[in-house]
């Protein structure tokens, strides 16, 4: 399972980085302040993310360490969500998917939780 939280990590960052550059040479000029706070917003969350979830890839990949597949998961879900509804409301100044974008939020709570859980039971050294 390791191997896929380092291949979604790597996109997340990719995505982060590139996201970030767009928004700071191209939409600057094109969207409103509060839009361009939301792309960043949800840019600046997809790459801490993305290197929590490389976190997990390592951690999952050393023996004895527990099953962290609900912490990737959450993780996933919520950068998916979180920061794909953000964007894309930016882009498109589609609003309502301002509704949608605490479900993100929730995700990735639920997946610090989650990890949070597993170092109480001392599930993350081998």
């Amino acid at each position: 399972m390791a191997r896929w939280w380092f291949l979604i990590a790597s996109v997340a960052g990719f995505l982060g980085v590139a996201g970030g550059a767009f928004g700071a040479h191209a939409l600057k000029t094109r969207l409103t302040e509060q839009m361009l706070a939301n792309f960043e917003t949800g840019t600046r969350y997809l790459l801490v993310h993305a290197v929590a979830l490389l976190v997990v890839g390592v951690l999952a990949s050393r023996e004895g360490v527990g099953n962290l597949t609900v912490v990737g998961t959450a993780f996933t879900f919520g950068m998916l969500i979180f920061t794909g509804s953000l964007w894309t409301m930016a882009l498109t100044d589609t609003r309502w998917l301002g509704a949608i974008t605490p479900i993100g939020g929730s995700a990735l709570i639920v997946g610090w939780v989650a990890l949070a859980v597993a170092a109480a039971r001392g599930q993350l050294t081998g």
